[in-house]
């Protein structure tokens, strides 16, 4: 969902916001809010993602091709996101150690403690943000809209800033530990994506100069949603985030903006590292 409100100037800088002053809404229970939220794209059919005896082992597209096989099989359709996932080199954003396990479906440490999300877990959030109310008033270009302005929460190493790049017109990326902040503009500097843009700071107070967002995910999860991300989310637009749903168990949940209010799902479990503020 575009907004008319001009965007901040590139590079980005955060004013100084109060942390503890932000406050929190508690997660809806699945009981109360549960419901399907099935692939939109499903009628699509399958997307092809183009392949060309290019490069060489991990730097080859047929590597990638593979691994966007698996995802299709894993029920993803949307051709945004599989043209996105075979076009990123997930490679490129890990330590050399790791780099053969970069295309198995699994999450991978990248220090500081942090990980790198399973490409399924990626892909999956990533099309529940196309499925947002914003996108899905536009059935006529439905499958090739992109979203409109999005904030993530916890760049990590890069690679979903990246893949988000590919699927909206503008990224604006937080994260809170400097040492991850600096390996992902080293990641993803070669890429050249002047839509994404890396902000070092507390992902729990968002980015106000940058609101309203058309979309917000977040890459850590934690027991309650923190009410800056709610206000900061535009009319029509989505929040995808891993939150704590019973005792230690993570799910997905999903946040719709609507002009009855804020509407909560609750999907399937998952595990993200706990969402922090503060810089470290």
């Amino acid at each position: 969902m575009s907004t008319s409100r001009p965007r901040p100037s590139f590079p980005a800088k955060l004013g100084k916001t109060a942390a503890t002053a932000a406050t929190s809404a508690s997660i809806v229970s699945a009981t109360s809010s549960k419901k399907i939220l099935k692939p939109a794209a499903t009628r699509l059919g399958k997307t092809e993602v183009p392949v060309r005896a290019e490069g060489l082992g991990l730097d080859s597209q047929v590597v990638r091709h593979k691994m966007v096989l698996k995802l299709q099989e894993q029920g993803i359709t949307d051709p945004r996101v599989i043209l996105a996932m075979g076009r990123i080199e997930r490679h490129r954003f890990l330590d050399s150690a790791l780099v053969n396990q970069a295309y198995e479906d699994t999450s991978l440490p990248i220090g500081y403690g942090q990980t790198i999300s399973k490409p399924g877990v990626v892909s999956r959030m990533m099309e529940l943000l196309l499925q947002a109310p914003s996108m899905l008033k536009k059935p006529s270009t439905q499958g090739q809209a992109k979203l409109g302005r999005i904030l993530e929460i916890g760049t990590g190493c890069g690679y979903q800033a990246a893949l988000l790049g590919q699927i909206a017109s503008e990224v604006y990326s937080m994260e809170r530990v400097r040492g991850l902040h600096d390996k992902a503009r080293e990641n993803l500097r070669p890429l050249s994506l002047p839509n994404v843009h890396l902000l070092l700071g507390d992902g729990m107070v968002g980015y106000p100069k940058g609101a309203p967002y058309a979309a917000i995910i977040s890459a850590a999860g934690g027991d309650a949603l923190p009410q800056a991300w709610l206000d900061q989310l535009a009319l029509y637009g989505r929040l995808v985030a891993p939150m704590v749903a019973h005792g230690t168990q993570q799910a997905l949940l999903v946040v719709d903006h609507t002009p009855q209010g804020f509407v909560h799902t609750v999907l399937e479990a998952v595990h993200f590292v706990p969402l922090k503020s503060g810089l470290a």
